[in-house]
């Protein structure tokens, strides 16, 4: 079958544990020129508080990504037929200083979106959630946002430090790249310095879905009043922390807590925002150190394959 958009190269035509190392083997190019939506992997780790490890985790990723086919049996989406996607490699980071980093990210999604492009982004920490945001707003006004972590990340500073993975969404708050009656925490858990860890979101209005309240029952209703509740004009951003999933499931993580979220709710999550304006989405936190087996890279490449999924079932629907 002949398709005007680029296609991944699949497992009959080259072995999967060889071919480009690129996400799901598909087709690179230097900028976001023409394309619908890209890859684009964030290798930083420099922000992190804990275990070190997430700057390998966008090479892991896409070498993981390798399993991935172009059809989604569940939900019949099929991206690279609607779709021109490319993976368009890694942000040129400062390794040694995490402000300049947050700088060079800013500027980098601000060329990205300039082609309409929709970003899906291979973490790295979580801190690059905030200077993505940045380029958002200057593109789309605030947004709307979908947040799956184990932690608010709405910590004032860090040892003395406002910029950090435990501090994106409060600077995102304080600059106004949020909707904040727009905005959804889902996974929420663990242990605490007080109750303002999560009740300062709420007090911004954010929704906040603790794990407890997710434990033993689909989050497609929960979705659903996503949906409804942001409406499909809105621009929305995902960001999806792998720790937000039980250990059991994501051991190859920084900060991992108990009680998380299962596999089957994160796919309902995530084929949950078909239907919403995503403008841009991301995969963070995967430390390949902690990961030996790999299944925790395996699933953040199944993950951003289904948000892209989701953003090629949300153009169809239109």
């Amino acid at each position: 079958m002949t398709s005007q958009f680029n296609q991944p190269l699949g497992g009959n035509d080259m072995a999967r544990f060889s071919g480009p190392a690129t996400m799901m083997r598909l087709p690179t190019q230097e900028t976001a020129e023409g394309l619908d939506a890209c890859f684009c992997g964030i290798p930083l780790d420099i922000g992190a508080s804990n275990r070190s490890g997430t700057r390998h985790g966008p090479r892991q990723i896409r070498a993981e990504s390798c399993m991935l086919r172009p059809y989604n049996m569940a939900t019949g989406a099929a991206p690279f037929e609607q779709l021109q996607v490319a993976d368009i490699g890694d942000v040129p980071i400062n390794t040694f200083d995490l402000k300049d980093s947050v700088r060079i990210i800013s500027d980098f999604y601000d060329g990205i979106l300039a082609h309409d492009c929709v970003p899906l982004t291979l973490g790295g920490d979580h801190t690059l959630t905030y200077p993505i945001l940045q380029a958002m707003k200057r593109k789309y006004g605030p947004v709307a946002l979908v947040h799956v972590d184990a932690h608010a990340d709405i910590n004032d500073e860090m040892f003395g430090e406002k910029i950090a993975h435990g501090t994106p969404f409060r600077r995102a708050v304080e600059e106004g790249l949020l909707i904040c009656d727009k905005a959804w925490q889902i996974g929420l858990r663990g242990t605490g310095y007080s109750p303002d860890d999560f009740n300062w979101s709420r007090q911004q209005g954010f929704t906040v879905v603790q794990a407890e309240e997710c434990w033993h029952k689909s989050l497609a209703p929960l979705m659903e009043q996503v949906r409804s509740e942001t409406g499909p004009d809105v621009p929305v951003y995902l960001s999806f922390d792998i720790d937000s999933l039980d250990p059991a499931f994501a051991p190859g993580t920084g900060t991992v807590e108990i009680g998380g979220l299962t596999i089957w709710q994160a796919l309902e999550i995530v084929r949950g925002c078909a239907g919403l304006n995503l403008v841009g989405c991301d995969l963070v936190e995967v430390s390949p150190p902690y990961d030996p087996s790999g299944n925790t890279a395996l699933v953040g490449a199944n993950l951003l394959y289904e948000m892209l999924c989701a953003l090629s079932q949300t153009r169809r629907q239109v």
